[in-house]
């Protein structure tokens, strides 16, 4: 396929361009014209770039790519090291950051929800990236702490609840990544308990003061999923070999 042509399917169908965000979504560092095999990963790392090197990847695709608002410009350092291995081996460069948290199908909480078993009735929070939905069936009632036991055993990494366990949840709120700032809004859109990846100090007393239980479930852990089926929708859909490749993260 050709990289161009890539592009334009990527951002047509993530509708890259009605999203404002931190930085630039899709084509970020242009390579070779042709691509057939593609590197999927969570982060732009020099990590995910060697194994792309390793590979003989044509692409590497990811959700965290380069070039974010206030970040420094200056290519130097590790910054120079990632770009250098990149150009040398010209391989492109494609990132979508919010459109792969709100994509209905292939995004990350759309993708999270289906690995977790829950149903999603709606959104909520800047451009509606916050998902809210349904835990379990209503004949089998959902606690706060069987929730996070569940996140936990699933995602394959400690999480951290904050609130009472047996807060029962009939309404649930998730945004996956640095998202503890909607935490307000899940608690204004009526959510039972409210899932994200990281935690902030301020966090802990909204969750005890409001009574709706927090649970930090990993940014890296929970931002997986989406490239992952957007990974397996180009192999599917436009014939390309796709590889996730895990880069072990623990935040």
């Amino acid at each position: 396929m050709r990289r161009d042509e890539l592009a334009v399917y990527l951002d047509g169908m993530l509708e890259a361009a009605r999203f404002r965000d931190y930085c630039p979504n899709g084509l970020q560092v242009e390579g070779r014209a042709e691509v057939r095999r593609i590197v999927c990963g969570v982060t732009a790392s020099r990590a995910l770039i060697e194994a792309a090197i390793a590979r003989n990847a044509d692409a590497i695709l990811v959700h965290h790519g380069w070039f974010w608002k206030g970040e420094d410009g200056r290519v130097t350092g590790f910054r120079k090291q990632r770009m250098q291995a990149l150009l040398a081996h010209d391989i492109n460069l494609f990132a979508y950051h919010l459109p792969l948290d709100a994509h209905a199908v292939l995004g990350n909480n759309a993708q999270l929800a289906r690995k977790l078993g829950w149903t999603v009735t709606g959104r909520f929070a800047e451009q509606e990236i916050g998902f809210l939905g349904i835990p379990a069936a209503p004949s089998a009632p959902s606690f706060a702490g069987g929730i996070a036991a569940r996140v936990e055993a699933v995602l394959g990494r400690p999480s951290l609840l904050v609130g009472d366990p047996d807060r029962r949840v009939a309404k649930l709120a998730w945004c996956s990544g640095g998202a503890q700032g909607y935490f307000e809004q899940a608690i204004l859109a009526g959510a039972d308990m409210y899932v994200s990846g990281e935690i902030s100090e301020q966090t802990v007393h909204l969750a005890r003061e409001s009574g709706v239980p927090y649970l930090a479930a990993g940014h890296h852990a929970t931002e997986r999923y989406g490239v992952m089926a957007l990974g397996a929708h180009l192999a599917a859909s436009c014939g390309l070999d796709c590889e996730f490749v895990e880069i072990d993260n623990p935040a």
